[in-house]
């Protein structure tokens, strides 16, 4: 008989969703929106899955973001213009959670009509391609005539034998009767080798030898492009997606969950750069996103299957070691927009850091090379390098309506685009997002004790990203201090993330007088604050504001003008 999946609320925002497969066995779930885990209310067989459990829970949550997002807010705003905007953006909302929905809908019931009976006799042994770890795999008693399926005992997901020649491993199984043979995460390169993807990799530097494939590429025709979030900047791993397990706890526990901050990195790995649900994006606050997937982490072979496929999408990305050190802790430095030249290899960075730090070797991250470029260039025309001009100024103090109108002008249309896939401010901030979390995850592999980093302006943001990240690795590298200048990122938050890996304080350089923060972040984040305004909200004994509006009258004044703490 056919199986089947339903969702229901049952009572304000508690749902309920239940699956049965085709050949009756039946698994309920229910909980609350904001519930990274539902309960089990019925199981059986399938209770054990949690693959099966991770696409329920996300097709549950996404059927019902698709089901009540409301036009009510965008029909109250007076200003056609707004209005229509508005309604766009909520449609596209609508229509892209349905859209999720029906993937995750159409996942749970393959894994469910596969997962309901296995054998306990037909066995295979190797490394699995949706959850990268050494599993059993029992094969499922499929008609006669289908390709084989089988089970990861791990993560629950349909996998496959690798079909290269000699080869072990697992391959993840698209669902349907007949598919082409499929090969595993090692021989479609999206992890080096599954074994050195769980190691170290000694010394910062060494990051690239790391990083270099242990086989060849067999299946080039399967880097495929995912739905809209490469529109965005947000190039997910295929992997993410292919692997129920991680392709369903993204929606369960990352895109609807509302959660953000310590809340979400406390529960996974920080791992898809941000962007708008109707954008194709993954919807977190901070721009990151949280995979939740079987024993994922910070320096396994999940997290480099992430680095791997933007190290794929971002060529500019690499770590330069500036100059060795004397015994001090390694300093990280990135830079931001506008400031990532310099005329030097060190970026502004050489007199600051060597003031502070003598003695410590010097990393300099190297990343979005495209992204800065095409933000800073809208940057200098609307402020000037001189930061701001009179008209700027008093265009925004006029309101919110006339600040943005007027920059509307000047920066041009694409700076206020409700379609983030033309607009270069939230591809850059998705950019350093991500790029935050490959240096995260690069530094949780090393054998340092710990680490200092320091960022201007979206730099900035990138090594909070970092340091969100390495706080979810138990018994990892510790950050020392972390010198923040500019920072391109939203200045009240749960910061409880920031400073969990953090020893001594994160310090937050900020000036009132820096108008590319005051004017351009505040219209593209719709009138968010920059913590490089006025200041992180709110600070405690391991965040500390420092104001250095006295001697940093600009955006681009931060290198040559401040001592850091």
């Amino acid at each position: 008989m056919p199986g089947s999946l339903h969702a229901h609320v049952l009572d304000g925002t508690r749902l309920r969703v239940d699956v049965v497969s085709d050949q009756g066995a039946t698994l309920s779930l229910s909980g609350e929106l904001t519930d990274l885990e539902p309960i089990v209310e019925t199981g059986g067989v399938l209770e054990a899955n949690p693959a099966l459990r991770s696409n329920m829970w996300a097709y549950a949550k996404t059927w019902y973001t698709a089901r009540t997002t409301s036009n009510a807010d965008a029909l109250s705003l007076a200003d056609p213009a707004e209005q229509k905007a508005a309604l766009k953006l909520v449609e596209d909302t609508k229509r892209t959670a349905q859209k999720q929905a029906d993937v995750y809908a159409k996942t749970a019931q393959w894994i469910a009509d596969v997962a309901d009976d296995v054998s306990l006799l037909d066995i295979e042994h190797g490394w699995c391609s949706s959850c990268f770890f050494k599993t059993e795999h029992r094969k499922s008693n499929r008609p006669v005539g289908q390709l084989p399926v089988y089970v990861c005992q791990g993560c629950g997901s349909p996998t496959l034998p690798c079909v290269a020649v000699g080869c072990d491993n697992m391959a993840v199984r698209d669902r349907g009767a007949i598919r082409v043979p499929q090969f595993c995460a090692e021989h479609r390169r999206d992890v080096p080798g599954f074994e050195k993807a769980q190691g170290t990799i000694g010394e910062l530097h060494d990051y690239e030898e790391f990083l270099k494939y242990e086989k060849p590429d067999l299946d080039k025709a399967s880097k495929i492009a995912v739905g809209s979030a490469l529109a965005v900047g947000v190039a997910i791993p295929l992997a993410l997606v292919a692997a129920p397990a991680v392709g369903g706890a993204i929606g369960s526990l990352g895109v609807f969950g509302g959660f953000s901050g310590a809340a979400a990195t406390s529960h996974g790995l920080a791992l898809l750069g941000g962007g708008t649900l109707a954008a194709g994006g993954l919807g977190m606050a901070g721009g990151t996103a949280v995979v939740t997937a079987v024993g994922a982490a910070v320096g396994g072979a999940l997290g480099a299957s992430v680095a791997n496929a933007y190290l794929r999408e971002d060529k500019s990305f690499r770590i330069e070691l500036l100059r060795p050190g004397k015994g001090g802790v390694p300093v990280l430095v990135a830079n931001g927009f506008l400031t990532d030249g310099k005329g030097d290899k060190w970026g502004g960075w050489k007199k600051i850091v060597n003031d502070r730090y003598p003695d410590s070797p010097v990393y300099r991250v190297w990343w979005g090379s495209k992204e800065l470029r095409d933000f800073g260039i809208l940057g200098v025309n609307a402020m000037g390098k001189a930061g701001g001009t009179a008209a700027v100024k008093a265009a925004a103090a006029a309101g919110t309506k006339a600040g943005a109108k007027f920059l509307g002008n000047v920066v041009g249309p694409a700076m206020l685009a409700t379609d983030l896939a033309k607009n270069p401010w939230h591809v850059a901030k998705s950019r350093a997002d991500k790029t935050g979390v490959i240096v995260g995850d690069l530094l949780a592999r090393t054998e340092a004790e710990s680490y200092v980093l320091i960022g201007h302006s979206l730099g900035a943001r990138v090594m909070v990203v970092a340091a969100e990240t390495l706080g979810t690795k138990p018994g990892g590298p510790r950050i020392q201090a972390a010198h923040l200048l500019g920072a391109a990122i939203g200045a009240k938050s749960n910061w409880d993330s920031l400073t969990a890996a953090v020893d001594e304080v994160v310090y937050g350089y900020h000036s009132t007088t820096d108008a590319v923060l005051k004017y351009v972040y505040w219209t593209a984040q719709a009138g968010e604050i920059a913590a490089g305004l006025g200041g992180f909200t709110p600070v405690s004994s391991k965040l500390q504001n420092i104001d250095v509006t006295e001697s940093v009258k600009t955006h681009f004044d931060y290198q040559e003008h401040v001592q850091l703490v």
